[in-house]
């Protein structure tokens, strides 16, 4: 079946989640942060996914961004750097702030000047999505910005992933579900949605029962995979 909805996950997909920390880590009132950003960027990004999947199986839901603060204490004291307050809130600043990656507004653009709807699903929170779109400049190319906040649990429960039938009314395989989440793009492909992993590190496929039908290194190839 054609492609008729193109979904993105938001962080780590649209959005560049070190970017906080890496931007953080240029500015003169942190220097502790210089060397240790990457190690922190990745210390929070993993706690915080982490958590989503414990609150998820357990059904202690809470929204995203106390699971994003809670991720970045966790990081802070793993990299000796939990005693400064002044970072901690820089950093919980630039989050609501990402920085898209380079290739995002004209990939979107192409998407729907070939008429096809186009709309984030994601763990965050309505607030934290819509400072994030904003920021990037990309509201104007997205038809909706699906929150899992409507039902109450972190993806990859399948009620997540209902909500793009709910909204486009669309059959599971007209849908290109885009991830940088192996383990999403995995869930995304269970529940019967195309998907591509964009898969930015160069990781090995995760070994779980369903598989992406792209890998991709990343976003630029996307208005051809939905191409009729």
């Amino acid at each position: 079946m054609a492609i008729t909805t193109c979904v993105f996950d938001a962080y780590g997909t649209l959005f560049d989640v070190s970017a906080a920390a890496r931007q953080a880590a240029a500015e003169p009132d942190f220097p502790a942060l210089a060397e240790t950003w990457a190690e922190l960027a990745n210390h929070w990004r993993l706690k915080q996914l982490q958590y989503t999947w414990l609150r998820a199986i357990t059904g202690a839901h809470t929204d995203f961004w106390t699971v994003t603060q809670q991720g970045l204490d966790w990081a802070l004291e793993a990299c000796g750097l939990d005693g400064n307050p002044a970072l901690r809130q820089r950093l919980l600043d630039l989050y609501w702030e990402l920085q898209a990656y380079p290739e995002v507004p004209q990939m979107l653009a192409a998407l729907k000047s070939a008429g096809l709807n186009t709309a984030i699903l994601s763990n965050g929170s309505p607030e934290m999505l819509d400072g994030a779109v904003q920021s990037a400049g990309i509201g104007d190319v997205l038809d909706d910005v699906l929150s899992v906040e409507s039902v109450g649990v972190f993806k990859p429960d399948a009620r997540v992933y209902d909500l793009v039938q709910t909204r486009f009314d669309t059959p599971r395989d007209a849908v290109l579900f885009v991830s940088s989440n192996g383990w999403d793009a995995a869930g995304a492909s269970g529940y019967g949605f195309v998907t591509a992993w964009v898969n930015r590190a160069s990781e090995p496929v995760d070994r779980l029962p369903w598989r992406p039908a792209h890998i991709l290194s990343d976003l630029t190839s996307i208005p051809e995979l939905a191409r009729p």
